[in-house]
């Protein structure tokens, strides 16, 4: 038998490097990108970011602001007043990884209805090849 072709190949290197599950878990969750992106523009408090993220729950956007906090990404800073006032904003690391999150975003404003299409086909054919049966 006749090994296939990528029987000799290395593991994908993004698989070893320190880090990479993290970046792929971080980036699959809906609103990091979004809050990334908010924060990018600027410091923000915790009712700016919720309406600036529509249909983000209060829940969700603090356990994700929590997460990209836990992670280095974001500041929180809590000034001692009455009521207290809570700023999050970006550290470097966060503003480094908005740089690659920008051209995604850009390529998905490109890109992303080709996706729902080639999706929405894909899926129609495979209900029309069941329904053949």
């Amino acid at each position: 038998m006749l090994p296939s072709p990528d029987a000799d190949a290395a593991p994908d290197p993004f698989l070893n490097v320190a880090g990479a599950s993290l970046v792929v878990s971080l980036l699959a969750d809906k609103w990091t990108i979004p809050l990334i992106h908010a924060l990018a523009r600027g410091t923000r408090r915790t009712s700016e970011l919720k309406r600036l993220l529509g249909g983000v729950s209060q829940k969700m956007l603090t356990q994700t602001l929590r997460t990209i906090e836990e992670h280095g990404l974001i500041e929180r800073r809590v000034y001692a007043e009455v009521p207290p006032r809570v700023e999050y904003s970006l550290t470097p690391l966060g503003r480094s990884l908005n740089e690659p999150l920008t051209i995604i975003c850009e390529w998905t404003a490109r890109h992303g209805a080709e996706l729902v299409t080639a999706r929405d086909n894909l899926r129609r054919s495979s209900r029309t090849s069941v329904a053949d049966r």
